[in-house]
């Protein structure tokens, strides 16, 4: 065999070892069934987290919105909306109580930081002069507080329930600050007779 012949096999021989396929072990079923299990649990807990970093739940405690909220109903919150945008005249939003920070409390958005807020001894609200429609109230009682003027200022929010004879809100306790709103309460989830979207309140005045 000639010097080119026996260069040539040598070259192709390097080639095809260069080139050549291997096969990777195999993985045992017990394995690769472990390996599926993790995984879907490592997706399950960062789901989990996402969710609970957008929404949150809340079951409304006593009458204060009523009609629109019932004791005991449970509400999904939505937590992110308000990192893109601010809360608007209507929104019904859950916060934490302005005078005890472990305690939620859930009311409608009635005056927006610079605004003037009037309510009168009928219970009628001003807001910046025009009285506001607001067809979701229970009754206008204010006997419990009297005639409330408040201009609101930076990052305040005067909030009101929707049973305005037996609501505690800001009539009693004053405003709430921007970083004491959590939410947005977009959906009413339970019972599941109940289960309805809350509407938000653009609008409303």
């Amino acid at each position: 065999m000639s010097d080119n012949n026996l260069s040539s096999t040598a070259v192709g021989s390097d080639l095809s070892r260069e080139f050549a396929y291997e096969e990777k072990p195999r993985i045992s079923p017990q394995l690769q069934l472990l390996i599926d299990i993790g995984e879907t649990i490592i997706l399950t807990v960062v789901m989990f987290f996402v969710i609970k970093l957008a929404v949150q739940d809340y079951q409304v405690d006593g009458t204060s919105m009523v009609p629109t909220l019932q004791n005991s109903q449970y509400v999904l919150v939505d937590k992110i909306t308000y990192d893109f945008g601010k809360p608007a005249h209507g929104d019904v939003i859950v916060f934490e109580f302005p005078l005890d920070h472990s305690k939620n409390y859930i009311k409608r958005v009635i005056g927006l930081p610079g605004d003037h807020v009037l309510i009168n001894d009928a219970g009628q609200v001003s807001v910046n002069g025009t009285s506001i429609n607001e067809p979701y109230v229970n009754d206008l009682d204010n006997s419990r507080y009297g005639m409330r003027d408040v201009i609101l200022g930076a990052n305040e929010y005067y909030v009101l329930g929707d049973n305005r004879g037996g609501s505690s809100d800001s009539r009693e306790w004053g405003v709430v600050k921007r970083n004491e709103i959590i939410g947005r309460a977009t959906l009413v989830y339970w019972p599941l007779a109940d289960v309805h979207f809350l509407p938000d309140g653009h609008g409303s005045l």
